[in-house]
C-alpha cells in the first residue's frame, strides 16, 4: 500500500513538473512601450529581445506588440490602457514616463523597465531594495560625482547650469541629485528651467555668458533642442555634459553613460526570470554596468 501511495506521490510530481514545463514554453505575449525614438530606448529594448531569444524566447513562441508613444504621454496612456484587454505575460517599459504610466494603469502583469533614472523617486517602485509591486528593471542612474570629477579633467568649473523640465521626473531627479552634492564638489548648481523648445533660444544665450559648463538632462523638451544647443554652447566655448548616450553621439561633450544595450540584457535576465516563474510579482531594481565616452565639439574638445 506504501508503496502505491510512493508511485502515485511520483506520478503527481512528474505531472507537475510537465504542466510547469509547457506552462514555461507556452507561447507567451509581451508587450512594448517605448516612449519615443531616442537611440537609447531602442538600443535598450535590442538588449531585452536579444536576451529573451538567447533564453529560448523566439518568433516561434513569443509574440510581442510594440508600441511607441512618439514622446507623448497622453498616447502612452492609451497605450496602456489598451495593454490591459491584450492577456499579455509581461510588459516591457522604455523610459521613465512610459514605466511610470504603465506601473499606475496596469497592476496584474509584470512590468520590466529600462533607461529609467531613478524608479523610486518616479514611483515606480517603493525602493531600491525591493520595487514592491509588478515592477523591476534597470536604471541609468549614474554617480554625480563621478559625473562632475570627469568634468573637472576637462576645465575648472565653479558654475553648472543645468536645463531641466519641471514635471518631467527623471530631469528632476537628476537636478536634485546635483544640488545634493554641489557643496562636496565646490560647483554651484544653476537650475534653469525649460518649458518650451522656444525657451532654449530666449534663455540659453544669457545663462552661456554666465557658467562654465551646461548640463543635459533626461527632459524630453530639452533633448529634443539637442542641436540648437550643441551649437550654441560649441560658439560660446561653454562644455557640455549628460549622463545620455545618445546625446553624446548628437554633440554633446562629456558623457559618463549607463550603456543602453547592456542595460537592456540586464532588464532582460529579469524578464527571463518572470517568464520562466509565473506569479513572481515582487522584484528588485538592477543598476547597469557604468561607461564613460566622449565627444568633440567644434571649439572644446577631449580625448
Amino acid at each position: 500500500m506504501k508503496s502505491s501511495h510512493k508511485l502515485c506521490l511520483v506520478a503527481l510530481v512528474f505531472l507537475a513538473a510537465i504542466l510547469l514545463s509547457i506552462n514555461a514554453w507556452a507561447e507567451k505575449r509581451i508587450g512594448v512601450l517605448i516612449f519615443s525614438d531616442e537611440t537609447r530606448y531602442i538600443e535598450a529594448a535590442k538588449g531585452i529581445k536579444d536576451k529573451l531569444s538567447e533564453a529560448g524566447y523566439t518568433a516561434s513562441n513569443t509574440h510581442y506588440i510594440i508600441e511607441k508613444s512618439g514622446a507623448n504621454k497622453a498616447k502612452a496612456v492609451e497605450i496602456a490602457q489598451k495593454f490591459t484587454s491584450e492577456k499579455l505575460d509581461l510588459i516591457i517599459a522604455l523610459g521613465t514616463s512610459s514605466a511610470v504610466i504603465l506601473a499606475k494603469e496596469i497592476k496584474d502583469v509584470p512590468i520590466v523597465f529600462s533607461v529609467v533614472y531613478n524608479p523610486v523617486e518616479a514611483g515606480i517602485a517603493k525602493s531600491w531594495k525591493s520595487s514592491g509591486n509588478n515592477t523591476t528593471g534597470t536604471t541609468t542612474d549614474i554617480p554625480m560625482m563621478k559625473i562632475l570629477d570627469n568634468l573637472k579633467l576637462l576645465r575648472p568649473v565653479r558654475r553648472l547650469a543645468v536645463l531641466y523640465t519641471a514635471g518631467e521626473t527623471n530631469s528632476e531627479s537628476l537636478l536634485r541629485d546635483l544640488q545634493n552634492i554641489q557643496a562636496k564638489a565646490g560647483i554651484s548648481i544653476i537650475p534653469v528651467l525649460i518649458t518650451t523648445k522656444e525657451d532654449i533660444d530666449q534663455l540659453l544665450p544669457e545663462v552661456l555668458r554666465t557658467v562654465d559648463s551646461i548640463y543635459i538632462s533626461g527632459s524630453n523638451v530639452v533633448n529634443s533642442q539637442i542641436v540648437t544647443i550643441v551649437n550654441l554652447t560649441t560658439k560660446a566655448n561653454v562644455i557640455t555634459v549628460s549622463h545620455l548616450e545618445d546625446l553624446i553621439e548628437k554633440g554633446v561633450l562629456l558623457g559618463v553613460c549607463a550603456d543602453p544595450y547592456t542595460s537592456g540584457r540586464l532588464a532582460g535576465e529579469k524578464a527571463v526570470k518572470i517568464l520562466r516563474k509565473p506569479g513572481l510579482t515582487s522584484f528588485q531594481c538592477l543598476s547597469p554596468p557604468k561607461k564613460t565616452s566622449t565627444s568633440c565639439s567644434r571649439k572644446c574638445c577631449a580625448r
